[in-house]
């Protein structure tokens, strides 16, 4: 987990590095004006995504070992 997150991290400098050395116009809202605001964002967002799924696979479709073994009928 941690050298997952140091790679991720380390896979964010050239993005954040980018985004300092060329020039943006256009600038709407205050956050565009954030060096590597978009990358944690999406960063953020993917990581918020794969936790909301494992919880909802957690609790809404894994079924107990023996859910097919029963019948519906309850002992």
């Amino acid at each position: 987990m941690r050298r997952t997150l140091v790679a991720i991290l380390i896979a964010l400098i050239p993005v954040v590095a980018v985004d300092i050395l060329l020039p943006q116009s256009g600038r709407y809202f205050a956050w565009y004006g954030v060096p590597g605001f978009f990358a944690l964002f999406g960063l953020i967002g993917c990581v918020t995504i794969v936790f909301i799924s494992k919880w909802l696979g957690h609790y809404w479709l894994q079924r107990k070992d023996d859910y097919y073994d029963n019948n519906g009928v309850d002992e």
